[in-house]
């Protein structure tokens, strides 16, 4: 590594010890470039996979324990089994993809801080310091809202979404700022954390549950400013999170696979997207059976979900 030397917490140290117990192609590598720009924000850090492992470098070091134990509390999540999100459908605009790739992350990425957030205040790795940088993270971000609505809309709420969930019941310290500066947003912001955050998010099934609502969420917001939605429920895969019986039963009972607009990013084919019939969610894409007949998709809708799903490659969770 040709970075900088940091020293770490034993706490970090700690976490990326875990996360190479578990990583399963090789090892995972800290490594430290930039200088200390005074704010923590969530794209301090950049991973590159390389033979032999992973390395996340910080670009920037003003937190180094807090941004890297982010990163590697992020890894170690996906390493035990909670929801992934794929991007496997093209509008036919490369543009148009990775703007709908960001926000995506972005909603998803609020959700997953949940676990992120409480993981590192149980190790003490969120101080007080730390609050007011990722404050002033928040306002090298956005511009104050003023009396006329602008295009930074979408990302002051999207922001302040991921803000409600950093500070949870330490909002207290930093609410006056917030609402000074971004009122209207913060009052639609904390509209919908309320509304999907009101179950605990303590197990992969329950961070599907909200990934899947906050996607739903924000569209009926963009609907609401007149905005043209994202449909990430169909645009964007999650992982399937399935019970022993789920995976036993038909695809049918399962799921709705329909032809979509947008084609498979991956064979450039049309795609078909497999619904969950319970919450209308993207959770597979697949190209059209060989024949297109009525009489392979009865055939497919048949199959046990189990043999589908590792037929076709399809990554799911077993729901504990």
């Amino acid at each position: 590594m040709a970075g900088k030397k940091v020293s770490l917490k034993a706490a970090t140290n700690e976490l990326l010890e875990q996360v190479n117990q578990l990583y399963p192609t090789g090892t995972v590598f800290l490594d430290f470039e930039g200088d200390q720009v005074g704010y923590v924000r969530h794209d301090q850090a950049q991973q590159k996979v390389f033979p032999g492992g992973l390395m996340i470098t910080l670009t920037d070091l003003t937190e180094p324990d807090y941004t890297a134990s982010h990163e590697l509390l992020h890894l170690l999540m996906l390493l035990q089994g909670f929801p992934q999100i794929f991007f496997q459908l093209s509008l036919g605009e490369d543009e148009l993809d990775e703007q709908m790739m960001i926000m995506a992350t972005d909603l998803y990425n609020v959700a997953m801080h949940t676990v992120v957030v409480d993981e590192q205040r149980r190790h003490e790795l969120i101080t007080p310091q730390i609050e007011a940088e990722y404050l002033a993270g928040i306002h090298a971000t956005l511009s104050d809202e003023g009396d006329q609505v602008d295009n930074e809309r979408t990302l002051r709420l999207l922001t302040l979404l991921d803000a409600l969930v950093f500070y949870g019941d330490h909002l207290d310290q930093v609410q006056a700022d917030l609402n000074q500066r971004y009122p209207s947003a913060l009052k639609t912001a904390q509209a919908l954390y309320a509304q999907a955050f009101d179950k605990a998010v303590d197990s992969p099934y329950a961070m599907r549950r909200v990934i899947v609502r906050l996607f739903k969420l924000f569209d009926e917001q963009m609907h609401a400013w007149q905005l043209p939605p994202l449909h990430n429920t169909e645009f964007t895969t999650v992982s399937p999170v399935l019970s022993e019986r789920q995976l036993r039963l038909s695809v049918k009972q399962v799921f709705e696979i329909f032809h979509s607009d947008m084609q498979n990013r991956e064979s450039g084919k049309r795609a078909y997207v497999g619904l969950r019939r319970n919450d209308r969610q993207n959770s597979f894409v697949i190209d059209a059976p060989q024949g297109d007949t009525a009489a392979e998709f009865v055939s497919l809708y048949a199959q046990p979900v189990q043999e589908f799903l590792d037929q076709h490659g399809i990554p799911y969770i077993v729901r504990k």
